[in-house]
């Protein structure tokens, strides 16, 4: 057990501009914090098993959620049950920092959810 940060976590980088740090990576747990820059978005998807809760520390997120879209600002979060599509994108003028939480961990529990459209 040891005292973990953004500076000695795991990093990966997402959607070729987004960051990510895995504050915990187990099967049960995963809790990551993220950096959206203005205008990122990550592609809809739903998780099969994984509850997840999405928490901003700075900035501002738009989270679809079922077509409903969330203003979720700093010190604000959005829990978000599993099979419910949604995206997440960041559309203001600073880099959103936000925590996620998913129990279980989302990984490799993603499912395409494209919007369906219609005329």
């Amino acid at each position: 057990m040891s005292v973990i940060d953004t500076g000695s976590a795991e990093h990966y980088r997402w959607g070729g501009v987004c960051d990510g740090w895995h504050l915990v990576k187990q099967p049960g747990l995963s809790v990551i914090e993220e950096r959206v820059p203005p205008g990122g978005s990550e592609t809809r998807h739903a998780h099969a098993r994984a509850r997840q809760f999405f928490y901003v520390l700075a900035g501002e997120l738009a989270i679809e959620v079922d077509g409903i879209t969330h203003r979720v600002a700093a010190g604000q979060g959005l829990e978000i049950a599993p099979a419910h599509a949604h995206q997440l994108a960041n559309s203001g003028g600073t880099d959103a920092r936000f925590l996620v939480v998913s129990q279980p961990a989302s990984h490799n529990d993603r499912l395409p959810a494209p919007l369906n459209m219609s005329c």
